[in-house]
């Protein structure tokens, strides 16, 4: 009965402390989220639509929301593409020289400081163009993009039994169709759970826009090859000025970026449907 009664003990014990410790886990976010909204929910509604569709001129974030869409977008189009077939690549060959030194950098790159990819992309586009540009924001996201999706790619397909390979290659299936016919699908919860979450993270990023976007606020971009701007650039520019008024509509910013990246993560998170083996 006394041991019963410790058993007992330390399993409530244990739950306890894992239960405290997940709360202390999440509860920065959930008090970002909050933080965010009581503090920029009084920008956007004192400002209205304007806040919205205004350039900086007119008390608005326009283009910077434009522009970080066009930096998302044009990222993801440079860098999923290659970042889904480097992951598949180390999923494929996990084991030959190539496949363990991809594994190797993927991770290495994944901490690499986004701050000296901007100065990269700078030598390698900005300075040759003699100006900042969309392109060069592009590129250098699509650059902190890539690892994380191709990571997330290799993972996701490394957790599908080998017997669905076996399955397909007795049924005669040549292995690129069973890799991206077969494995890939099955595997598309955690692939897009990555892109994702590598597409929210390069849609917040500042250091590298700052020597590769520019920024652009009083006009619309029309040309990519021309600065643009960048909520989270906006941001950063708005938090250095002393004015009150500069810090409120950076609240506002923040708010709207926030509700960017839950308005598309959430739904498609919801909408993938796990794969039941």
């Amino acid at each position: 009965m006394y041991q019963f009664d410790m058993r007992r003990i330390k399993e409530y014990s244990f739950l306890g402390v894992i239960s405290l410790l997940s709360f202390f886990m999440i509860f920065p976010l959930f008090h970002i989220i909050f933080t965010v909204f009581v503090d920029g929910i009084g920008t956007l509604v004192s400002t209205g639509p304007v806040f919205i569709t205004g350039t900086l001129d007119d008390g608005g974030i326009g283009p910077a929301i434009l522009g970080t869409l066009i930096l998302s977008f044009f990222a993801s189009l440079i860098g999923i593409p290659i970042a889904f077939a480097v992951g598949v690549y180390a999923y494929e060959y996990p084991y030959s020289v190539i496949g363990k030194a991809t594994t190797a950098l993927l991770e290495i790159t994944q901490e690499f400081p986004t701050i000296l990819v901007g100065l990269f992309v700078t030598q390698i586009l900005v300075l040759p163009m003699g100006t900042y540009s969309a392109i060069a924001g592009a590129f250098a996201l699509a650059i902190i993009l890539m690892p994380y999706v191709a990571v997330y790619t290799k993972e996701a397909m490394s957790q599908i039994p080998f017997s669905f390979r076996e399955a397909a290659f007795s049924l005669g299936v040549t292995k690129v169709k069973t890799v991206f016919l077969i494995i890939a699908p099955i595997a598309k919860r955690g692939i897009l759970t990555g892109l994702l979450i590598s597409v929210a993270k390069v849609a917040g990023e500042t250091a590298p826009l700052l020597f590769t976007a520019g920024g652009l606020y009083q006009t619309y971009p029309d040309s990519l090859t021309q600065p643009v701007g960048a909520i989270p650039l906006l941001i950063y520019t708005l938090v250095q000025s002393p004015s009150p008024a500069d810090h409120a509509m950076a609240w506002g910013a923040s708010l709207v970026l926030l509700l960017i990246f839950l308005a598309a993560f959430i739904p498609l998170r919801l909408s993938i449907k796990e794969v039941r083996m």
